[in-house]
């Protein structure tokens, strides 16, 4: 299996539970990884053989920087759903992390973030 990976991709959106997320926004952080077949643009060096990573971060930025959602987990899972949606002949599963870099929680801790993985591939 091969894999596209789009990694540490940034954003400041306003998904939280907590007013004052809503209202101030935050950043977030994005990862997504495509299990796909990419044999054939690798041989071809054509792009239309491969999925473009502009199309997968318009999906991402979107999403992230769009409609607020309470919780990463539902951000997490309307960046795979419109993903398997848009790229259904090619991609044959994606796994995404949502990061909060810096959620309004007492404590010490890097970040908080989910991973969900979707599709054929990972079922």
């Amino acid at each position: 299996m091969d894999y596209i990976h789009l990694r540490d991709m940034q954003f400041y959106g306003y998904h939280g539970v907590l007013v004052e997320e809503t209202k101030l926004g935050q950043r977030f952080r994005a990862t997504v990884s495509l299990a796909v077949n990419i044999q054939k643009a690798g041989l071809s060096d054509n792009l239309d053989d491969t999925i473009s990573y502009v199309g997968v971060y318009d999906i991402c930025k979107e999403i992230m920087e769009g409609k607020p959602f309470q919780l990463i987990e539902a951000v997490a899972e309307s960046i795979a759903t419109r993903i398997l949606e848009r790229y259904h002949n090619q991609v044959l599963g994606v796994k995404v992390e949502v990061i909060k870099p810096d959620p309004p929680i007492p404590g010490h801790y890097n970040e908080v973030a989910v991973e969900i993985t979707r599709g054929r591939y990972y079922e």
